[in-house]
């Protein structure tokens, strides 16, 4: 089994994507997060550049990283000045690093038209700036910048620079799709090229961005053709179209090569899918749901007839066991169920029901009628849960509308629109009857119900609304002008401990908007309800008590 060492660089490279801003702390908690998951390199940064950064370098020297090495990132010296006096390169030193990655130009155009210079003297600071480094950094490995159309336009050149490279003591030659323009045959053919054109004690590496939505393909042929070290970012986040995806590329290696490869120690894969959703959080973006491998609908299942098989045998319709790169097989609810889908959410909630159970069937009926309505299912899966318990039994109440108002409105003084809502709840036996301002009529009703049921249910102030979404559906075929649509809402909370998405569907917005509060506070206080006993693993209510 041959050992792939992985370098990420989703603090340096993965930072130049558009809606990414981290700041030394988000760089330090995701540094630990990937020392945890065991990557070999992080790459935190260029020190040269910006003081966020060096101010990375300095803290990260608090921390103890058990697995991983830090890297820092630079350039070839200026031809200017000598690689002693280059301000970069003296930077990159200061930071004290575990490793020093430096660029350098390896196609003759950026070398005759962006730095100007002649051939010779690109490989002179080749060797200089390399030679530098290795005298007071312990290891040193040279990015070779647009190396494949470099290779293309003058290939004796190009391999004339990593020669350059390599014999002034660079450990990896790192080959860089930087335009993202090549395709895996390509790679696969120079790659090959390469490495019998170099001596046989010369290591090669692959960094690769996605602009042909090929980054992963090429990188997995890169290894196949001989490169030890893989350079790319947690969730594919790069410049323009992004680099190369971790997440892709290492179970690629370790599970669809026969066993030829390894990327992270014993456990780490099982650590991908929480390092993804981590790294997502920390860069403040919703994660790509259909991401292979980690994504939230890597393994979820929504077709009847897949289900069915996938219950059987879960080979059938999954490539690989979704616990080996810690995500979870998941079944959708729509109005493509079948009986499967049905029974498979029953055991999950620590259900054995029979195929032909009437709460069975008359779930599926319901399921399909309220699709056909406009209700989202396969997401609101919470919604679900709560009709589900409700088929098995469970009608306790925790409070009951005796109603609400939803005022909207402008005023002369105010810039803004004032929006106040008022609810009228009933609480076992008692009414309360409460009002709320909000900065709309939806988070006015929203403060106004909770302001109602925190007296009574305290835990709810450990309950944040995360995001809602409103989309309008289509009205009746006999609806000329479209004004019987009906809109949908889905609402995603979350507490301390879980996430949950609730729906409502009205031609009102505010009601459609209720409903799905509602659901959403039903939850909260329903999976937290003391009254519970467990099965299968998991707490499920006992038999309501007289009265409720």
């Amino acid at each position: 089994m041959k050992k792939i060492s992985i370098y990420d660089t989703t603090l340096r490279d993965g930072t130049q994507a558009e809606e990414i801003s981290l700041s030394t702390g988000d760089k330090i908690r995701i540094a630990r997060k990937l020392n945890a998951l065991g990557v070999d390199y992080i790459e935190g940064g260029w020190p040269g550049s910006n003081e966020t950064d060096r101010a990375f370098f300095t803290e990260i020297r608090q921390y103890d990283l058990s697995h991983s090495k830090v890297a820092a990132f630079g350039s070839t010296c200026s031809p200017r000045c000598s690689a002693h006096e280059d301000p970069n390169l003296a930077a990159l030193i200061a930071a004290a690093p575990d490793a020093a990655t430096l660029f350098g130009k390896t196609w003759d155009l950026h070398v005759t038209e962006a730095l100007r210079v002649s051939h010779e003297e690109n490989l002179e600071l080749i060797r200089s700036s390399i030679a530098h480094m290795g005298a007071n950094v312990p290891e040193v490995f040279f990015d070779a910048e647009h190396f494949f159309d470099g290779y293309k336009a003058n290939p004796d050149y190009a391999v004339a620079c990593l020669k350059a490279a390599h014999e002034a003591g660079a450990q990896v030659l790192v080959l860089c799709d930087t335009n993202g323009g090549c395709l895996p045959y390509e790679v696969r053919g120079i790659v090959a090229a390469v490495r019998d054109a170099l001596p046989g004690d010369a290591s090669l590496g692959i960094h690769t961005h996605n602009d042909s939505e090929t980054a992963v393909a090429n990188t997995v042929e890169a290894v196949h053709g001989g490169a030890v070290q893989v350079q790319g970012t947690i969730n594919g986040y790069g410049e323009r179209c992004g680099n190369a995806n971790l997440c892709s590329i290492i179970p690629n290696l370790e599970l669809k090569s026969n066993g030829a490869y390894r990327c992270l120690p014993d456990g780490g894969l099982r650590k991908l899918t929480a390092t993804s959703q981590f790294v997502s959080e920390i860069c403040n973006l919703r994660p790509f749901t259909r991401q292979p491998f980690v994504g939230k609908s890597a393994f979820a299942h929504k077709g009847g007839i897949h289900v069915s098989a996938v219950l059987k045998n879960p080979q059938t319709y999954e490539h690989i066991p979704p616990e080996t790169v810690g995500n979870e097989q998941r079944v959708l609810l729509s109005d493509l169920s079948g009986r499967s889908n049905i029974l498979f959410m029953a055991k999950k909630y620590g259900y054995e029901l029979d195929k032909n159970d009437s709460a069975v069937l008359d779930l599926l009926a319901e399921v399909k009628n309220r699709e056909n309505m406009g209700y989202e299912y396969s997401t609101a899966e919470a919604s679900f849960e709560l009709m589900f318990f409700q088929a098995m039994g469970w009608s306790k109440r925790y409070f009951q509308l005796v109603r609400f108002n939803v005022v909207g409105s402008m005023r002369p003084e105010y810039s803004a629109p004032y929006a106040e809502a008022t609810v009228m709840l009933k609480v076992g036996g008692t009414v309360e009857h409460t009002a709320a301002t909000g900065q709309g009529q939806v988070n006015a009703l929203d403060s106004a119900l909770r302001k109602a049921l925190v007296p009574f249910y305290p835990n709810l102030n450990e309950m944040r609304l995360v995001d809602f979404k409103v989309r309008v559906l289509p009205g009746s075929q006999n609806d000329s002008d479209g004004t019987a649509s009906v809109v949908r809402v889905l609402i995603e909370s979350a507490d301390t401990t879980d996430r949950w998405t609730t729906v409502g569907v009205h031609y009102d917005l505010i009601h459609a908007s209720w409903q799905a509060l509602v659901d959403s506070i039903n939850y909260k206080l329903f999976k937290d309800d003391p009254k519970k006993f467990p099965v299968g693993g998991k707490h499920f209510p006992a038999a309501p008590a007289s009265g409720e």
